[in-house]
């Protein structure tokens, strides 16, 4: 029984064995992490939708695209050091590979210092750009200035969390996350059902818990000997290692950044649209949230399964784990958009009791319906590609997508919608333009994935 414990905990190796099943094994446990982990968001949302008000829960939603906006930095750094640690690890480079895992802590700690202070500083301004409806305002700002004051503890671990991908353990970080995720449930009911808190207090519940997971993903990368040295001299900024980080991870910061900033803008929209809308719209991203943590679980596992592959020089390996991953996210994608299309009311009932509310969440998520299973191609062949270190052309995929055809088309429509009923526009824009740019996205991945230039970092990548 012991040995067995220690096989599920041990970095997995992606470079041996059955590539199928080993990318199973290893993205279960992703899987169930992301889904837990977008249960932090979700249970904030459910405890002040049904104890505080629809007010409270639309100002839960309405800051998202804001903390995703400051979070930038950290995706960054998160996609750059999972890239170098998988290829170290493939190619089983010791010395190299704490380099990495030290510095990516250290650069961790000061990028979350930093977007703190600036995220504490902006949070009001930032509201009030987006026209946040004055209802939900204050309870906005409560919950907003809380949040980045935990960015330090939620950076580590989410960044964390992908270092230990890299390595091939995505057993860790699930159960890291299931117990910082019972603990925020527990201490959102505290605060709110028996302390009087509104949104302020699922916000504390959050950083609290995430500060837990944070400390046990350290712990665990320090006792982690076997495979990595964390002392003195790794737990330091290498000026190589940051600037291989930096370089890979700088294209995945701005898609991140042009993804947020665009959020930021819909959101701007959706707040014109009505506190009804915007409440809809939050129900809506929550669910939605939980149906694309396949996606993203494909698309992470084929970065580190290419890492991995690339750095040990296997390149039929990946290629032919790659096909199979496709055809493995199509299919789950297929069966979370039924399930999606038989529950998605019953889901919604859990936020909010209000008609109105019920039946725009209802619209919204058929409009979605679709986009899901084109996007889970596309998280695969852009992870390759990010895994291989062509990480600018997921990035142009996304300005495309994003700033080109998603952010006109929603702006577009709204304007031509205008009615009695709508005056601002109808709501479908904002969904209707995002299933629009999902599917230009799968185009686009499916070409470059095929075009083949992306392939010449694996050349590179088999020569050093």
């Amino acid at each position: 029984m012991l040995n067995k414990l220690k096989k599920l905990f041990a970095p997995r190796d992606l470079t041996e064995g059955n590539t199928l099943s080993g990318i199973v094994m290893f993205a279960i446990p992703l899987l169930l992490g992301n889904l837990a982990q977008q249960l932090y968001s979700t249970v904030d949302a459910i405890v002040v939708g049904q104890y505080v008000g629809d007010a409270a829960l639309g100002a839960v939603g309405l800051t998202m695209p804001v903390v995703n906006l400051i979070f930038v930095l950290f995706m960054g750094i998160s996609s750059g050091a999972t890239i170098v640690v998988s290829q170290y690890f493939g190619a089983k480079d010791r010395k190299n590979l704490s380099k990495a895992v030290g510095t990516t802590i250290m650069l961790t700690v000061i990028a979350g210092l930093i977007m703190s202070v600036v995220g504490s500083v902006l949070s009001r301004p930032l509201l009030v750009l987006l026209d946040t409806p004055e209802s939900m305002m204050e309870m906005a700002t409560d919950y907003l200035s809380i949040v980045m004051i935990g960015l330090v503890a939620s950076g580590l671990y989410n960044i964390l969390s992908g270092v230990m991908r890299g390595m091939g353990d995505s057993v860790s970080p699930l159960l890291y996350l299931l117990v910082a995720c019972v603990l925020n449930i527990v201490l959102d009911l505290v605060f709110v059902i028996y302390f009087g808190m509104t949104t302020d207090g699922v916000a504390l519940a959050t950083i609290i818990a995430q500060a837990v997971s944070a400390f046990l993903c350290i712990r665990r990368l320090m006792r982690m000997k076997d495979v990595i040295d964390l002392d003195r001299t790794t737990l330091r900024v290498s000026k190589s290692i940051t600037s291989r980080i930096v370089r890979l991870g700088v294209p995945s910061g701005v898609t991140q950044m042009i993804f947020s900033m665009s959020s930021i803008l819909v959101q701007s929209l959706t707040n014109s649209l009505g506190a009804s809308i915007v409440t809809a719209n939050t129900m809506v991203m929550r669910i939605d949230g939980f149906a694309m943590m396949p996606n993203f679980t494909f698309g992470i596992a084929a970065t580190t399964f290419a890492g991995q592959n690339i750095g040990a020089k296997k390149l039929d390996r990946m290629f032919k784990g790659t096909r199979e991953l496709v055809m493995l996210a199509l299919g789950t994608a297929i069966v979370m958009v039924g399930s999606i299309l038989l529950l998605g009311k019953n889901l919604l009932y859990i936020f909010t009791q209000t008609p109105e509310i019920i039946s725009l969440g209802q619209s919204m998520l058929k409009t979605l319906a679709l986009g899901y299973i084109v996007f889970a191609a596309s998280q695969v062949l852009q992870g390759v590609m990010r895994g291989a270190g062509e990480t600018k052309i997921p990035m142009w995929i996304s300005i495309i997508c994003t700033v080109i055809i998603r952010m006109p088309l929603a702006y577009a429509w709204a304007f031509l919608s205008r009615s009695p009923e709508f005056p601002n526009g109808e709501p479908l824009c904002l969904y209707g333009s995002l299933l629009i740019s999902w599917l230009c996205g799968c185009g686009l991945s499916v070409f470059f994935y095929f075009k083949g230039k992306w392939r010449k970092h694996v050349t590179e990548a088999l020569r050093s």
